[in-house]
This record gives structure tokens, sequence and C-alpha cells, in this order.
């Protein structure tokens, strides 16, 4: 069969997160592998009320088929909460629904890259972005991140290049880095970019989980006015099993990425956006996002206390003001790969940070999610890291 798979299949391999995430069905190990928000904050019943009203409703309109673009009524709530929360001005109509935000990647990869085009991605960049766009088999050139963003002067000799097709960047607490773009940074690269004919992709799944410092306005629509996408997802907000996310987008690549999203599976669940609209009208969702944050607040404090109080000297990590992960860097000449295997005997995970790089750097790196546990097991799991990591230490010496 090896013959007969597209050549596209042989740059494309596997979620490393995913392959690791079946070693941690194992009860007894602590997990800061995966990227997953704490499923106890889930409202289960808010939206079990919200689905019995849907479909008793409007059950016969819920179950057919609908438009590609997505329900008007949810795309007109995400426009006026971009008013309301950022202070941008969006078009309904700029708005598409798509399967997760993940199927964004995919639909701006159909649209704009042919093979051989360059895309720039921060350096650690996110692992599924490199996955969506490796389909599509382009060049890679990775901008490495500051404490406040991407390192400006590496940016511009990039954008200089020919065929850089588009910069994909994360600038609200960065997976896997935790990093944000300062406000400072974000004007510098709206200028940049509008001086360029690169795309701007702005992912923004993070960017209601400030949970410390000030909000930042969207490099995208807020900075940048034109040439530019916005990415926005209600998996980190409400429930990532409705696979919920949308695209703003001017009306001509609008229009691209409605076809290609025709060609791959016609609309998102008009099910899922139903129930997701209903939920938001009729309960606070502002309330239910200050849930999350204020508990994602605590475990964060705990892990880098933890992490000052257990782990030896010569780690550095970031301290994010908000989201999922936070980035530890260990000395170098050390490899998180293998400190990986010791970790899982010693019934503790993360995920290396060499899958995260495309250049094949960052093996004494790794990334840690303090969402998806509580203070308990975050202070047990750190105590096993510091252990593995203090007869690393040792064994290097």
């Amino acid at each position: 069969m090896a013959t007969k798979f597209a050549d596209r299949m042989q740059t494309v391999h596997r979620s490393f997160i995913r392959e690791i995430l079946k070693v941690t069905e194992d009860p007894s190990i602590i997990s800061f592998a995966g990227g997953l928000p704490n499923p106890e904050l889930f409202p289960v019943e808010a939206m079990r009320k919200a689905a019995s009203d849907v479909l008793a409703e409007s059950g016969k309109e819920v179950l057919q088929y609908s438009t590609t673009e997505g329900y008007q009524p949810l795309r007109k709530f995400i426009a006026d909460r971009y008013k309301s929360e950022k202070g941008i001005e969006v078009d309904p109509e700029d708005i598409l629904l798509t399967t997760g935000s993940q199927q964004c990647l995919d639909l701006l990869g159909k649209v704009f890259l042919n093979s051989g085009d360059r895309v720039i991605i921060e350096r650690p960049g996110y692992l599924g972005a490199i996955q969506s766009f490796s389909f599509f088999q382009p060049e890679f050139v990775t901008v490495g991140l500051e404490n406040d963003g991407p390192d400006l002067n590496e940016l511009e000799k990039i954008l200089a290049m020919d065929k850089v097709k588009m910069f994909y960047a994360v600038p609200n607490f960065q997976n896997p880095s935790g990093l944000t773009y300062s406000a400072e940074k974000r004007k510098a690269v709206a200028e940049l970019m509008a001086e360029s004919d690169t795309l701007f992709i702005e992912d923004d799944p993070y960017g209601e989980l400030r949970f410390m410092g000030e909000h930042q306005t969207p490099l995208s629509k807020g900075y940048l006015k034109d040439n530019c996408v916005l990415l926005g997802s209600f998996s980190k907000i409400a429930a990532p099993g409705f696979r919920l996310g949308w695209v703003v987008a001017e009306s001509e690549v609008r229009d691209k990425l409605v076809i290609a999203k025709q060609a791959s599976d016609l609309h998102t669940s008009t099910v899922s956006q139903r129930i997701m609209y209903r939920f938001m009208k009729d309960n606070d969702i502002d309330a239910h996002i200050e849930k999350i944050r204020e508990r994602y607040r605590r475990q964060r404090e705990t892990m880098v206390e933890c992490i000052e109080k257990y782990f030896p000297e010569g780690v550095e990590i970031t301290k994010p003001e908000g989201g999922m992960f936070l980035w530890i860097t260990l000395p170098e000449g050390m490899s998180s790969m293998d400190l990986l295997d010791t970790a899982v005997a010693h019934k503790v995970a993360f995920v290396p940070g060499r899958p995260f790089y495309v250049d094949g750097s960052g093996e004494n790196t790794f990334r840690l999610n303090f969402s998806n546990s509580d203070e308990e097991h975050i202070e047990e799991g750190i105590k096993r890291m510091a252990d593995c990591l203090k007869d690393f230490f040792s064994a290097k010496k």
C-alpha cells in the first residue's frame, strides 16, 4: 500500500501529544501533557437544558442540513462580544463557523498554500498548526519568541524573503510557551505586516482566559485592519466536545473559505451551533468564564510555586498571566525526551519540547499544562518531576 499513498503523507506524522495521551490513560499517572480544559468546569446542567429546549422547540429544523456560513444568531453573538469585550468592530457576515478552530487551519491551508510556499511560525510553535499546514508541503520559517513577543529583527528579515505566504501566530498565552505579545510588540508586528503581502493569521483560543494583568487588543482587526484573519473557539470557555470555532475574514477571503468548507463537510453541526447559542443566550457567560479564570489562576500559582520550591537550580520557567500552559527550559545538553521516559516510570507525564520546533531544536525544553489538575495533584506531580530532575542532573555531573 505504501506506493499508493499521496506524497503529502510522507511529511505529516501523528500528533505527538495524542500519542502521549495514550500513556496517560493509566489513572495512577499525573498528567501535565494534554492541552485539556478542566472538566469540573464544564457547564453540564446548563448545556443539558439548552439541548433539551432547542430540540423541543426546533427539533425538525435543527436536525436538518443548514448553511455553510453557520447559524446567524451565533455569528452575531460572536461579533457583539468582540465589540463589548475587545473593543473591535466585526461584521457578523465576516464570520464563518467551523468544526473547531483546528478546521480553520486546514481551510486556510487549502485556500492559500501551494507546495513550497513559506509559512512563518513561532519558535516554539503550536503543534496542531504545524501538523495541519504540513499537509500542503510548505517551507516553514521560524521566528524566535522573546518574553514580550517575536524577535522583530528576525521577523523583518523573514518577511523580505520570496513566497512568504502567511505568518501564523498565537499572541495570547501562546501554546506551548504561555507567552503573550505586549501592546508595543503588537503594534510593531502590525506595522511590519502592513508593509508586506504576507497574510497574518491570529489564533486566539486562550484570549478569554486572562486571570492577571491587563487584557490586550487583538493584533488583527485591532492594529492590523487588512490582510489578516482572526480565529476563535468555544472549546476553552464552554465545551471542547462540541468542536465549535470560527474565523473572521474579509469577504474575498471568507468566500474562498466557504468554498473549501463546502468541499470538506458542507457545514458544522447545526445541533452544536444551536445548543451553544441557546447556552450563551440563557446564561451569564461572563460569570462562567470568571469561574474558569479563578480556578486556572490558583492552579497556575500552585504550579509556579511548587516548581520554584522543588525543582533544582538551573531550570527556567515562563510565568503566564493566563491560558493553560507554562514552558520549561533545562540547561543545555539535557534531553526532555530522555526525561519523559524517567518521568512516566515515576507516574508523571509532560510534553517534550522538540515536536514544537520544526528545525529539530528544543531538545532541552518541555511544556506543562496546569488547567486539567487540582492543586493537590499539581504539587504531587511537580514533586515527582523534581525527583526525576535531581536524578537527571546528578547523572550529568
